[in-house]
């Protein structure tokens, strides 16, 4: 599978902040400038690259002085403000020495999970990399909140290569990749090569947390890779430290994990379903009902056993299994109010429960995505 790389064409790069800010201490300028002249040649060979830049709130601490995270959302917002600045300049000026213009895009969770700013953010983002121009995109953490943060930069980066629909996702972090188990304390793991995104037993062996400097770890790696899979993006974790690590990626040599996509890539539409990381409720579904969604068909009322949350007309809904596994995404047909009155009962008898009927499904097999 490493020859696809070599004809990889939309890149996603995203660099961790113990990479960005040589673990805490101090931005790796010396870092940003290399990597801006390996993206240089890869644009000189006609390829475009976004890149997803971990590192301002760590660059912030050390701008201010402090050496812990702080766990206060405000003392982190203010960290993230103060460092962005650092961030983006250094960004620009390692850019400029090749000739390349940097944008700035700050994106929260509403920005993609609204389906109208998702449309603007894949265009801003599209027309930018057809400009040549570089996209430095990082969460906006200098206003969001705990309950609409992505979380981690490796799942933004994972719904960023989802929203352009890139070749590639290649995540370079302190490691040199997926080991079955965590080197720095079992000196015998050995590193996986290659293998398909999704395969639960990556997630097995990833376990565990980052830096005191980065928030995810080699888990949210993982699960980045099954989510940009999602759009036929195969994945690369590598280290950032190598040589020329992104011209060697591309061009097939074989350094750190690769975790390739298997599935065909889902429309455009349902991308922006899967990638959902907020949901408005969830329908616990009966044994049939599950059935049909994975034969393809849409969901009736009739397979519905309960309806959880309040939310509108065309909310996206998670669809849960007897088990409770979550397996789908959907947008609804009707609020919860009306769900819950039609919920097991037939569509024919959806008008005289109402006293309308806008669609005899609860979600449309149009709107709605399969999970696995």
């Amino acid at each position: 599978m490493r020859h696809a790389l070599e004809s990889a064409r939309r890149l996603v790069v995203k660099v961790g902040s113990a990479l960005v800010t040589n673990q805490g201490r101090e931005l790796d300028l010396e870092a940003l400038a290399d990597w801006a002249g390996q993206i240089a040649t890869l644009h000189r060979a006609g390829r475009q690259v976004a890149l997803v830049s971990s590192g301002a709130v760590a660059a912030g601490m050390q701008r201010l002085g402090w050496r812990e995270r702080p766990h206060a959302m405000h003392a982190l917002q203010a960290a993230a403000a103060v460092g962005q600045m650092c961030l983006v300049d250094a960004y620009e000026q390692a850019f400029a020495r090749h000739g390349l213009h940097a944008a700035q895009i700050l994106l929260t969770h509403e920005d993609l999970a609204d389906r109208t700013r998702y449309l603007n953010a894949r265009s801003t983002l599209s027309t930018l990399l057809a400009l040549a121009v570089v996209p430095v995109i990082n969460e906006n953490d200098s206003v969001v909140y705990d309950e609409i943060r992505f979380g981690d930069n490796d799942t933004l980066a994972a719904l960023v290569a989802n929203l352009l629909e890139a070749d590639a996702l290649i995540i370079l972090t302190d490691q040199d990749g997926l080991y079955t188990a965590d080197p720095r304390t079992h000196p015998q793991a050995e590193r996986v090569p290659e293998g398909a995104a999704g395969d639960p037993c990556w997630a097995e062996m990833a376990g565990g947390a980052g830096s005191g400097i980065s928030r995810g770890g080699m888990i949210t790696k993982v699960r980045a890779a099954e989510r940009a899979a999602a759009s036929g993006a195969h994945t690369l974790i590598a280290n950032g430290r190598e040589a020329d690590v992104l011209l060697r990626l591309t061009a097939g040599e074989p350094l750190g994990t690769l975790l390739y996509a298997t599935r065909t890539p889902l429309a455009a539409r349902k991308l922006w379903l899967a990638g959902h990381l907020q949901l408005a409720g969830r329908l616990h579904l009966d044994a049939g009902a599950v059935a049909a969604l994975r034969a393809g068909r849409s969901l009736l009322p009739v397979g519905v056993r309960a309806v959880e949350g309040e939310f509108v007309r065309g909310a996206v809904l998670a669809c849960l299994t007897p088990d409770g596994v979550d397996i789908a995404r959907g947008l609804a047909n009707y609020a919860s109010s009306e769900a819950r009155r039609i919920a097991g009962q037939s569509s024919d008898a959806i008008e005289a429960l109402l006293g309308y009927i806008d669609a005899p499904e609860l979600i449309h097999r149009d709107n709605l995505v399969l999970l696995g």
